[in-house]
């Protein structure tokens, strides 16, 4: 039989757990909110950006008229021998399964590169650890027409890691990331540029992602080689905290907004910019880069909190389910014990 005192002990630890997690519920869920808001916010400069890139390829011509080849080198499609990887996970833990399944989803996409050159850049402490004991480390070397070939490298390997930049995700960092990358696919080190990342439109609209960054196929449409969705289960779970914490479950409608926005690059009026056309054209593609980085962190983060703040309300309800079997327990034992007294004491009176 359990002793009374043991079990009153385990349930004040059990309460004490709860209100940590109750609290980090709610951190989470407020922290939610901004992050929804940072990125909301930041959308509009990104759709006029995408507008005004649609507007200059209507009216500059971005491929050589006799060669067929892209004038600008970020349109440049090459055989795929070196590729990179951007991995982004969250630096804390107790997110649930949010951090397991993205580094998941990187296996299965190294997997399907087997055979070729996979430099790997992470974002986040946990992607970063979890790595880090597989690949070895390594600085990016020089590939394609200047590399030699007594050159050898491992076919997969770490070229570089950022740490503690999710806590406030700035456009300075995603902007230099952004030009290392540009730089080396315009030097040729690198084929191509893939972003793993968690995409978060709303509680119950999230899916894991894997996006073609460069080449660039077609602007403002997103190259999504690999996707995995919510399952009902984790929909079901995410909807239940949103509810109890007061988040909302659904994206914002900036429908209206998109749409007197897109008038821009489908006007028929033939803008005069102070740049020429080319020049410009040339000038805001890496920016067109850049954004796409910058959101997909924004969206990591987001989509980071949300899985904390529905695994800490599953760790609630699930605390609170402990208190009340350890309560019933104890109060059987309590009842045993008080029964067992009462049984000595008449058989002690009925014996004299």
């Amino acid at each position: 039989m359990p002793n009374i005192l043991d079990i009153r002990r385990r349930i004040r630890s059990v309460t004490n757990t709860r209100q940590i997690t109750k609290a980090m519920k709610m951190v989470s869920a407020a922290k939610l909110r901004r992050a929804q808001e940072r990125a909301l916010a930041a959308r509009p400069y990104a759709q006029m950006l995408v507008n005004v890139l649609k507007s200059l390829v209507s009216r500059v011509e971005i491929y050589d008229p006799v060669t067929g080849e892209p004038r600008h080198p970020l349109l440049a499609q090459r055989p795929e021998n070196d590729v990179l990887l951007i991995v982004v996970t969250g630096d804390k833990g107790l997110a649930g399964a949010f951090n397991t399944n993205i580094l998941k989803a990187a296996l299965r996409f190294l997997q399907t590169k087997e055979g070729k050159n996979i430099e790997i850049e992470t974002i986040g402490r946990k992607g970063r650890d979890f790595l880090r004991r597989r690949y070895p480390t390594s600085e990016p070397e020089k590939s394609g027409p200047e590399k030699s070939e007594s050159q050898e490298r491992p076919a997969i390997a770490i070229v570089g890691e950022q740490v503690g930049v999710l806590n406030k995700v700035d456009y300075a960092m995603a902007s230099e990331l952004a030009g290392r990358v540009i730089d080396r696919y315009s030097n040729g080190e690198i084929d191509s540029v893939y972003l793993l990342y968690n995409e978060f439109k709303s509680m119950i609209a999230q899916r894991l992602i894997v996006e073609q960054v460069l080449p660039i196929e077609q602007i403002g449409e997103a190259a999504v080689r690999q996707a995995e969705e919510m399952g009902l289960k984790e929909k079901k779970q995410a909807l239940e905290a949103a509810r109890e914490a007061g988040v909302g479950i659904r994206p914002a409608d900036t429908r209206e907004i998109d749409a007197a926005a897109a008038k821009f690059a489908t006007a028929p009026v033939d803008y005069i910019y102070e740049q020429p056309p080319e020049e410009l054209f040339r000038s805001l593609l890496p920016k067109y880069v850049g954004i796409q980085i910058f959101r997909a962190l924004q969206e990591s983060v987001a989509a980071e909190h949300a899985a904390r703040m529905t695994a800490m309300d599953a760790a609630t309800n699930n605390a609170t389910d402990m208190i009340d079997s350890l309560t019933l327990a104890m109060n059987r034992a309590r009842q045993a014990k008080i029964t067992k007294e009462i049984i000595e004491i008449v058989s002690g009176a009925a014996a004299q």
